[in-house]
């Protein structure tokens, strides 16, 4: 399953802290944590992230080296326009969880093709004109669109080396801003959008 190629980038070795291990196979890396009734807090150095308590199976420490694995076969997209289908194919072809992909595309879009952000942003994943042109899609066909945000999303995770929280910050805010911030930077809609994308994940994770 595509879960191998997430599981192998999140399972990377930090700096320091331990690694959040939800039931959908998610890691997320954080120097600590907390637990306050039925939620847990994960305090990561760009800031705190709070999760369902029952969302995690477990915490090990940051020396965990995932095996090697290989990158998995996948069959051809079906021909069909069906959105939720493309993204799953796109994530299989670029060897990232469905959920993960659709996660993104739901805060992004709410899954909608003909979707147009105030800053010109376009389609299920929100690809910027000049980002599109760079991934040799275009934008507006919703089948190219879905895909180069997949690539985007995957080239995002391995340049981050599995730091999700780094990876979806790039996504939203640009890769210039996380590195001059080096992590999340402090933009309000950042820190929200990262929220919001990890909960939509979890949540699909727990159904």
């Amino acid at each position: 399953m595509s879960k191998f190629f997430l599981s192998l980038l999140l399972a990377l070795p930090a700096w320091a802290g331990e690694y959040a291990v939800l039931a959908n196979g998610f890691r997320i890396h954080a120097d600590r944590h907390e637990t306050a009734g039925g939620s847990v807090r994960l305090y990561t150095k760009d800031g705190v992230i709070e999760v369902p308590a029952n969302s995690i199976v477990s915490f090990e420490a940051e020396e965990y080296i995932a095996p090697p694995v290989m990158t998995p076969k996948v069959d051809a997209p079906l021909p069909v326009s069906d959105t939720r289908t493309l993204v799953r194919d796109a994530a299989l072809r670029s060897g990232l969880p469905p959920s993960l992909v659709e996660s993104v595309a739901r805060v992004e879009s709410a899954l909608r093709p003909e979707a147009v952000s105030p800053k010109g942003a376009l389609g299920v994943m929100q690809l910027m004109p000049a980002t599109a042109r760079k991934l040799d899609a275009d934008p507006r066909d919703t089948a190219q669109n879905i895909d180069a945000g997949a690539r985007l999303l995957r080239g995002l995770l391995i340049k981050y080396d599995g730091d999700v929280v780094k990876a979806l910050s790039a996504y939203n805010a640009g890769e210039g801003a996380v590195d001059r911030y080096r992590g999340m930077p402090p933009y309000p809609e950042t820190q929200d959008y990262v929220d919001k994308v990890i909960r939509t994940y979890v949540s699909a994770g727990s159904k």
